[in-house]
């Protein structure tokens, strides 16, 4: 089963690549991807992670949640559907 992450706090300079890096050491990462303002074009700070597997996902946010990556402590927990 996979585990989608919610992603917040993140540097506007990191890319969906750089984003994948991070998690990769974690578990197999599936897709990562940033949210980008429609307007601007720039990142608008937060998007997701998924995981292959949610053990994999669990330990990433154990391990990445508060983590300083960027200058940023990054806000990491599991996303939560849409209201």
């Amino acid at each position: 089963m996979a585990k989608k992450l919610f992603i917040g706090n993140i540097d506007w300079g990191t890319s969906e690549e750089d984003l994948k890096a991070l998690f990769a050491q974690y578990g197999e990462v599936s897709e990562a991807v940033i949210i980008i303002d429609r307007r601007t074009g720039r990142s608008k700070g937060f998007g997701f992670v998924t995981f292959s597997n949610d053990e994999d996902g669990d330990k990433a946010i154990e391990e990445l949640n508060g983590y300083e990556h960027n200058g940023r402590a990054l806000v990491v927990n599991e996303a939560r559907p849409r209201e």
